[in-house]
């Protein structure tokens, strides 16, 4: 009996565990191998594009090609299941095979016609043909997608990328290890690599020295980003404010070197001038007192010094205005429990309702390839529903994957701990030293414009909202303080 290899071959891990393509063509092509009288021990199996050189079970059949003297006959579906580049079909007609396309009802050898050549050249280029053009078309589609202000590629550490909606979402903990890791640069007295080490044991991610140093002057975080040599404004939400950014930049543009100081000027970057917007800056007098004043930088300004303990006290009074009562605050919490509970249940209903509906229509796929190999439904008829198909399969993963991406807990133990900070925030600062108090603050404040009198603060989200009801003392649940997103409506989903 002659032995001959077989070789299968899908495009994507996604197809893969689809669970048919591969089985069935590894099914067609072995009822194709007995019915000619071949005897087939190897099977190749490729997951992954054939776009480019360098499959891994392709070169292990050229591998055993070349070592075998007796076996020269490769069975395989059709010609873009084998190759859709050159490279890859001068490498297989250097060995001098059989080559069956066994839908296409060919084989190729060098023995075949010219005619038989001929088409069979035309097939290969249609399948380079069709993997350039699909490449050229995403880079289209990408590109469109940055000129409308959405980041086309993997979300930057910080954000995380939603499927469900195909945009950038601000990922709940990581976004907090990146404003550390500005916050903590900006005050120039890290190296990259101490930011590093003090990041890794502050957080305990590891984030090497390169990658800071590029997430650290990534405009990404301030609402801008680069795509195919362009620079486009984005609608991702930023979580990094524009003066915190400047005074990275500045840190960076004194060489990278840290400035070490005897004295810590704790509330650096944290405030400017209600006269003229510039930064306040300090200086230490008689190496002992800290004094912030106006920069000056658009000229002399008449905001006088302030030493830093008056600083501190002003600062401090800010954090009184965000206080919860302790009843209320237990009775958010209450409300936050009763909706995470309520959510999770509504949420694993409609995964259940999902996740049946995905297993029926893939039922029906697998039916239809089937019938269609069967010979009881046509190539056309089998074209056109497996088309609705996987377009109702796709819809019904991005739903799925929504769900999935929902943390309920990890977002409930955000907003309780925010709700926590809010109710101790004064209490904790009146304890700590300023380098201890300006942390806390850059945890709750943006930045604080700064008078002779009074002090008018930028509140982070969504420390404003807290602040705002805390005025009014009009306290409800979840619902008023809008501290987390809404969980899915039924209607939002396939129907």
């Amino acid at each position: 009996m002659k032995t001959a290899v077989i070789y299968a071959r899908v495009s994507s891990r996604e197809q893969e565990q689809e669970g048919y393509s591969i089985q069935a063509q590894l099914r067609l092509l072995r009822e194709y191998a007995s019915k000619k009288g071949y005897a087939t021990p190897t099977e190749f199996v490729d997951i992954e594009s054939a776009k480019n050189p360098g499959r891994k079970s392709f070169g292990e059949m050229v591998s055993s090609l070349r070592r075998s003297k007796n076996c020269r006959v490769v069975i395989v579906e059709k010609t873009d299941r084998l190759y859709r580049n050159l490279k890859d079909a001068v490498t297989l007609e250097e060995l001098d095979l059989e080559i069956h396309l066994v839908k296409e009802n060919e084989v190729i050898s060098k023995d075949s016609k010219s005619h038989a050549k001929f088409v069979h050249g035309l097939r290969l280029l249609m399948a380079k043909n069709y993997s350039d053009n699909l490449k050229e078309e995403v880079k289209k589609g990408m590109t469109e997608k940055a000129s409308q202000g959405i980041y086309p590629g993997r979300a930057p550490f910080g954000y995380r990328n939603n499927r469900a909606l195909r945009n950038l979402e601000v990922h709940p903990e990581n976004s907090e290890i990146v404003k550390l890791i500005f916050e903590t640069y900006a005050t120039g007295k890290y190296s990259l690599s101490d930011l590093g080490k003090f990041i890794k044991a502050r957080t305990g991610k590891y984030i090497n020295r390169s990658y800071l140093h590029t997430m650290l002057r990534n405009k990404f975080y301030v609402g801008s980003f680069q795509w195919g040599g362009n620079t486009y404004s984005g609608k991702h939400d930023t979580f990094i404010s524009r003066n915190l950014f400047e005074t990275v930049q500045d840190v960076f543009d004194g060489h990278n070197k840290p400035r070490y100081q005897k004295h810590d000027i704790a509330f650096r970057g944290l405030l400017t001038c209600a006269h003229d917007g510039c930064t306040i800056t300090a200086e230490l007098k008689k190496q002992k007192y800290v004094y912030y004043r106006c920069s000056g930088y658009r000229g002399k300004c008449e905001l006088p010094r302030f030493r830093e303990e008056e600083v501190s006290s002003k600062l401090g009074e800010l954090l009184k205005n965000i206080h919860i009562p302790d009843a209320i605050l237990e009775r958010i919490q209450e409300s936050l429990r009763s909706d995470q509970v309520r959510m999770r249940n509504v949420s694993a209903q409609q995964r259940q309702k999902l996740e049946q509906r995905l297993s029926d229509v893939r039922r029906r796929m697998d039916q239809a390839y089937t019938d269609k190999l069967d010979g009881r439904i046509t190539e056309d008829f089998w074209e056109r529903r497996s088309a609705d198909w996987r377009a109702e399969e796709q819809q019904i993963q991005f739903a799925i994957s929504g769900l999935q991406e929902q943390s309920e807990s990890t977002n409930l133990l955000t907003i309780e701990r925010i709700l926590e900070l809010a109710n101790k925030a004064y209490f904790l600062y009146v304890t700590q030293k300023p380098a201890e108090q300006a942390q806390l603050l850059r945890k709750v404040i943006l930045n604080c414009s700064i008078d002779g009198a009074s002090l008018t603060p930028t509140y982070r989200k969504p420390f404003d909202v807290i602040f705002k009801r805390a005025k009014t003392e009009e306290w409800s649940g979840r619902e008023d303080l809008n501290l987390r997103p809404p969980g899915p409506e039924p209607g939002a989903l396939p129907g």
